[in-house]
């Protein structure tokens, strides 16, 4: 596939899977909307949550850049299956987390527990605690096929202990603020990966 058939299909992926959702948000749920917009390291209130935004941002920008390396140079030999594969989970995992918002009206990009937030656990919240974060990492490891690139998945190593950080850091936080978080992490056993973790 040529380089700019996939940059084409990728950001179809990217820009149809992000705006559809954000544009129904838009329109039913305005507020849901602008928790997902106040992001980045300098709206999270809790040290490891910075931390953690941080080192997210820094492995996005690395899988990225080194994806765009790689299919310059020609390192990786990836066949049009797996590029599509790539563009397939891009659409899933960014489907997954957008899909999140529109289940649980409270899911921000900070990490954060709001007066009268319920405990969400239908849908994707039936399956794991922490579906946006399994939706992103299906994102993550389709990006840099999407694109073409092999070694494209290696800083993604670096951003597993991050990810484990900032979710065990918001389960405390949670558990701590969120009136039956402690009986849904009964019910619901795994935080990211069924049957694993």
């Amino acid at each position: 596939m040529k380089i700019a058939a996939q940059t084409v299909l990728s950001g179809v992926v990217g820009i149809v899977t992000t705006l559809v959702p954000s544009s129904w948000l838009a329109v039913r749920d305005p507020a849901a909307l602008r928790r997902r917009m106040k992001a980045g390291p300098a709206a999270e209130s809790r040290p490891v949550q910075r931390f953690a935004v941080s080192g997210t941002v820094a492995v996005s920008v690395a899988v990225a850049v080194l994806s765009a390396v790689d299919h310059r140079f020609g390192w990786s030999d990836v066949p049009v299956a797996v590029v599509i594969a790539g563009n397939v989970a891009v659409l899933v995992g960014l489907g997954a987390a957008e899909l999140v918002v529109i289940q649980n009206r409270y899911a921000a990009a900070t990490v954060t527990v709001e007066a009268g937030q319920p405990v969400v656990s239908t849908g994707l919240y039936g399956l794991v605690r922490h579906p946006m974060y399994a939706g992103a990492m299906v994102m993550m490891v389709g990006m840099p096929l999407a694109l073409g690139s092999y070694w494209g998945l290696l800083p993604m190593l670096a951003g597993v202990p991050i990810l484990v950080a900032r979710i065990l850091d918001e389960e405390k936080l949670l558990a701590a603020e969120l009136p039956g978080y402690r009986e849904y992490q009964q019910t619901v056993r795994y935080r990211v990966l069924p049957r694993l973790w």
